[in-house]
């Protein structure tokens, strides 16, 4: 009799286990209960039933772990799931908001630098410029910090919840620096805001890899990544609208993804796949979520090296550069008052920018034609393409015409590059230290690319800013190596 009870107890939890992970019964769970209501001995006591159901469980968590590929349960949670649902669209569309506010947000101060400290420093109190280094630097060392902390975070508490989390801080610290009386508090504010920008990105885009069929992710995260471009074309429209409000004004408009956050919270769905697994760690059947020590075990420490060094390597070299297009631009228009320069300048960006949706636009193409497509071979091109661009932009741009041309060919694959590393690292870890994992490659690589201000300058006052351009344009050939080095995961 014991052993009736209990089997049926076993193939009913079975059902139950399957009901959450798959949905609506089907002909499996129906199975399952028939086979339960006839009573079938499968088991002779009720310690062995409930042991060989938490090896079912166990074994289910191993499997994602020893795959090659580090197969994770969204796998699961999306069996046999080729339809786009309505819940995917709402996090697709979630996760596109936060960061495009995430860039915004990083934008505005940006634009706003120069006219905001001339007026809290004074005539007598400072270089602007200097101050306004600073505070940037500090603003990118947060960004990286608060970029591996929430990604830690995220594989703990939950990808929603920390998302929409970061949006709060860095919207109300970025629209606090409009209430700034001196510049100690305005890198105050600034700093605070660089710890939630740093963090969006690791929860959003595991929530939208978890969350879409595997069918579609990749096309998925690669839409996400558009949202960056947008939200510099928002930091650029804001500005120049309120340019004569104020840049406080200017500030203030970064209270608005606060607002979105808020109503966000409210639709935003959690990751199934995450709460499968946060479940099982809870009664002791998964591994551990948010592990940062398992990310240097001996499984993924090459990994972790890899996806640092090739979103290092993408990200020194293109904002290095991108450090540099005002002193090439002056070159051609050496006069510091001339309001052309202030034109040109607007163009030269626009250029790289819409050079970086072309690229985004073709790595989508791409992964809607061969979603199996090799992301090693994908990140290798660009990375060479980035290489040969930056060469050409610093030591053989001589006309306007060239000049934007390279910048054209710069943004499609130095920025539109980030595409291909965004999808890489959300496919490089299992689930459970999935955000962990890409947030602390891509942060790391955000921590080194705070150095480049600093370096970029000084170097420039000795060497000549196209030689330092060249310099860093072979930063990209660090990656190229790099990629080889790690796994394949299309």
């Amino acid at each position: 009799m014991q052993a009736v009870v209990c089997q049926r107890a076993f193939i009913i939890v079975l059902f139950v286990d399957f009901s959450v992970q798959f949905g609506p019964v089907g002909k499996r769970q129906q199975l399952l209960l028939s086979l339960a209501m006839h009573g079938t001995r499968w088991h002779r006591s009720a310690g062995e039933c409930f042991d060989n159901y938490k090896q079912y469980n166990e074994g289910d968590e191993q499997m994602e772990t020893n795959s090659t590929t580090f197969e994770s349960t969204d796998r699961r949670s999306n069996f046999g799931a080729s339809v786009v649902g309505k819940a995917a669209w709402i996090v697709l569309a979630s996760a596109f908001i936060g960061w495009m506010f995430d860039a915004m947000d990083l934008y505005l101060f940006t634009m706003i630098m120069v006219p905001a400290l001339h007026d809290l420093l004074g005539p007598s109190q400072g270089s602007a410029l200097q101050i306004g280094a600073l505070i940037v630097g500090a603003k990118l060392v947060c960004w990286g910090i608060g970029g591996i902390l929430f990604g830690v975070l995220a594989d703990r508490f939950g990808r929603a919840r920390v998302m929409l989390g970061t949006m709060l801080i860095y919207s109300v610290f970025t629209a606090a620096g409009a209430l700034a009386q001196d510049w100690h508090q305005l890198l105050a504010f600034q700093m605070l805001a660089g710890f939630g920008i740093g963090g969006e990105w690791a929860a959003g885009a595991a929530l939208v890899v978890e969350t879409w069929p595997e069918k579609h992710r990749a096309k998925a995260v690669q839409v996400m990544q558009v949202a960056n471009v947008v939200g510099l074309i928002a930091a650029s429209a804001i500005a120049i609208l309120l340019s004569g409000a104020g840049w406080r004004w200017v500030l203030g408009v970064g209270a608005v993804p606060a607002i979105a956050s808020l109503g966000l919270r409210f639709i935003t769905p959690e990751s199934a796949s995450w709460e499968q697994s946060r479940a099982a760690e809870i009664r002791h059947a998964g591994p551990r979520m948010g592990s940062i020590s398992e990310i240097f075990g001996r499984q993924l420490r090459r990994r972790t090296v890899v996806g640092t060094l090739i979103a290092s390597a993408m990200m020194i070299g293109s904002w290095g550069a991108s450090i540099l297009f005002p002193a090439l631009l002056r070159e051609f228009f050496p006069s510091a008052g001339n309001p052309e320069f202030t034109r040109q300048t607007g163009i030269a960006f626009m250029a790289t920018n819409l050079g970086a949706v072309l690229g985004f636009a073709s790595i989508l193409l791409l992964v809607t034609l061969i979603p199996r497509i090799s992301r090693r071979a994908v990140y290798a091109v660009f990375c060479a393409g980035a290489w040969i661009a930056g060469v050409a932009l610093f030591g053989g741009a001589k006309t306007l015409g060239t000049l934007y041309v390279a910048m054209l060919g710069f943004g499609f694959f130095g920025l539109g590059g980030f595409g291909i590393v965004a999808l890489y690292l959300t496919e490089l870890y299992p689930l459970h230290v999935r955000a962990t994992g890409q947030g602390f490659a891509w942060n790391m690589a955000r921590l080194f690319t705070a150095l480049g201000p600093l370096i970029v300058s000084s170097a420039s006052a000795n060497l000549g800013f196209r030689v330092v351009g060249i310099a860093l344009a072979t930063v990209f050939g660090i990656g190229l190596a790099a990629i080889f080095f790690g796994p394949e995961t299309g």
